[in-house]
């Protein structure tokens, strides 16, 4: 394992999940695994409060909400199904570049009967369709990116959303990257899982780093959170 200055800097390396030509049944393995170590971290839940509060100012039209780099859709359709319970009209929607994970991300919509627009998107390409959402929020997606593009993601997402941008994503530390490595081993089965989990760690962003790159951005007035295992929530209101 690598601990101390090895995580002072950040190190992106390829991840298995973002390489062309994964084998399907692999790919779905490693997102019911990710399913588990989500479904732990309770990453929903803390999503889940500021839209609420924002939904609840709402007298009439739903709030319309939009997930970028879905992958199997579990995030969405956790919100679905906590709006749901708790009588809040919500109009989600979630998007990926991989047509393999947006299939996989609409039977588990169904499965999981959850209300739930699925569709295949680039998260990093410039909106045609500006402030079309109340809410825009991407989840584990920050650490896949360079620094232009994570500039790139907080940009699109803000001409995206007309009130709220969140960015929920891990925090480049030793207790993450310990986290990471036991966790996944733990709690899948899948090789996928525990080869990029780890990873995933160490290209991820600090919260001051994210910061910075926030304002680079024009997310001038961006709050951040630090949240268990190890994790930060970006989150940005329009004025």
């Amino acid at each position: 394992m690598i601990w101390g200055a090895a995580l002072n800097n950040r190190d992106r390396q390829p991840e298995v999940m973002d390489q062309p030509g994964l084998d399907p049944g692999e790919h779905a393995k490693a997102l019911m695994g990710l399913r588990r170590i989500n479904t732990i971290s309770r990453c929903s839940a803390g999503l889940f409060r500021p839209i609420e509060a924002l939904a609840k100012t709402r007298l009439t039209q739903p709030l319309r909400v939009l997930e970028l780099a879905c992958g199997g859709g579990d995030t969405a359709i956790d919100l679905a199904l906590m709006a749901k319970q708790k009588g809040l009209a919500l109009d989600l929607h979630a998007c990926d570049l991989n047509p393999e994970a947006v299939e996989i991300a609409r039977i588990n919509a169904r499965t999981r009967k959850a209300a739930l627009t699925v569709f295949t998107a680039d998260a990093l390409s410039k909106p045609t369709d500006q402030s079309s959402f109340d809410v825009v929020y991407c989840t584990l997606f920050a650490h896949h990116l360079d620094e232009l593009d994570v500039v790139l993601l907080l940009e699109g997402m803000a001409l995206r959303s007309r009130q709220l941008v969140l960015v929920d994503d891990l925090i480049r530390s030793r207790l993450g990257f310990g986290l990471a490595w036991i966790g996944t081993r733990l709690l899948s089965r899948s090789w996928v899982v525990h080869t990029d989990g780890p990873l995933s760690v160490r290209g991820a962003l600090k919260p001051d780093e994210m910061m910075a790159i926030a304002k680079r951005a024009g997310l001038e007035n961006a709050q951040i959170k630090r949240s268990w295992p190890e994790r930060y929530l970006l989150s940005w209101e329009r004025d």
